[in-house]
């Protein structure tokens, strides 16, 4: 497999297109794509997400205890850099109910990173994430951290 990361596509039923658009473009700072009466295109972080309005309709929601937060299943999001992982808590702070604070999880593991979750208009979880290192995106817990 090819070494260069290439966008992922996600498309997903939704409730309606234009407060979904709206909360995207305005709250995330996504630059609409290709549109069609049913469907909208979303550059989410360099990726495709794409909203169909199927009557309403969303996924249905389960969770998973995590920490001491029940993480909603399924969610999505990307693995930002630290700064742009801080630019969008900054930029989304008092536009969203924030279902974790941003916060650090395993903090001195390869696996520390600063993670935060809220939703969209459709109930969908987003989950940012971002690591000092990404070398230790995929590194289980005792991996010794090394400096590069």
């Amino acid at each position: 497999m090819s070494e260069q990361l290439r966008p992922f596509h996600l498309a997903l039923p939704c409730r309606d297109l234009s407060v979904t658009q709206a909360f995207y473009c305005e709250n995330l700072g996504c630059q609409l794509g290709r549109t069609s009466d049913t469907w909208i295109d979303l550059n989410l972080f360099g990726h495709q997400v794409v909203f169909h309005h199927c009557g309403g309709e969303t996924l249905p929601e389960l969770h998973n205890p995590v920490d001491t937060h029940q993480i909603p299943i399924p969610h999505f999001g990307v693995v930002l850099t630290p700064i742009d992982f801080e630019t969008l808590a900054n930029r989304v702070a008092g536009r969203v109910t924030m279902i974790v604070q941003p916060t650090v999880r395993f903090a001195g593991t390869a696996g520390e990173q600063k993670t935060l979750f809220f939703r969209d208009p459709n109930g969908y979880a987003l989950e940012f994430k971002s690591f000092e290192d990404d070398r230790y995106l995929f590194a289980p817990f005792s991996e010794e951290l090394t400096t590069p």
